[in-house]
């Protein structure tokens, strides 16, 4: 395995909100732009053969997206860091009758064999990575991808307040802070590497890995009371070939 000191410090950090908070450390249910995702690429695939599809998620966590897969009859599998996640998500299953092959690993060294799935899906999982990880990961995903299949990502955006205002952060790379360390954020203490990506790089960075954005699109929240803004990409790439 491949020994990165980032990626050890994102484990510990969520190994540690795990322990601490259980299944209350993330949401327990399904990313919205990950739901339009399914809908608007496979809702068209008869309920009897969509086993035939095989979904991967990217850090999944405690299984909030991985159940809704399921239930929607895909074939799924779970890839986590952190033990403890994938310990959560066996749980996640269960309550919701559902299963999934779920595997402990790094994101930059996945343990599938080459061309195994439809789709690959990351909700928030690989902004994470320092810009040469996420150049590991994404050979990765493509290696791991069947010709034609799906990639969707959803990642932090630099048009975030936390981003343009992340004092008292320290910038490790030009876009990648060492933590979220502001404490009116609403990421406030998350205390681990969190890169951000504009749009155009985004996609240009896909299309190198040979992944052709069909689908790219902001997304804006407020927190605080309006007072806080956090920007997101949501993008549907292609594998070409």
């Amino acid at each position: 395995m491949i020994k990165s000191a980032s990626i050890d410090k994102t484990a510990d950090w969520y190994d540690g909100s795990y322990e601490k908070d259980g299944l209350g450390a993330q949401r327990s249910y399904p990313n919205e732009e990950l739901v339009r995702f399914i809908a608007r690429n496979y809702s068209g695939v008869p309920a009897d053969e969509r086993k035939n599809i095989k979904i991967l998620e990217a850090g999944c966590g405690p299984g909030g997206n991985l159940w809704m897969l399921g239930r929607e009859g895909f074939s799924v599998s779970g890839l986590d860091i952190s033990p403890k996640a994938l310990e959560l998500a066996r749980k996640t299953l269960g309550k919701w009758q559902t299963d999934a092959e779920l595997k402990a690993g790094s994101m930059t060294e996945m343990p599938f064999e080459d061309g195994c799935f439809e789709a690959i899906v990351d909700v928030l999982a690989s902004f994470s990575l320092l810009k040469a990880e996420f150049d590991l990961y994404l050979n990765e995903v493509t290696r791991c991808l069947r010709p034609g299949g799906r990639f969707f990502i959803f990642t932090l955006s630099t048009g975030s307040d936390a981003f343009k205002n992340y004092s008292p952060a320290t910038l490790i790379e030009p876009c990648t802070l060492d933590g979220i360390y502001r404490k009116d954020s609403p990421y406030y203490g998350c205390f681990y590497p969190h890169r951000f990506s504009e749009v155009g790089e985004l996609e240009a960075v896909l299309s190198h890995h040979g992944l052709v954005a069909r689908s790219s699109e902001l997304i804006s929240r407020t927190y605080n009371r309006r007072s806080e803004m956090f920007q997101y990409i949501a993008a549907d790439a292609q594998k070409i070939s």
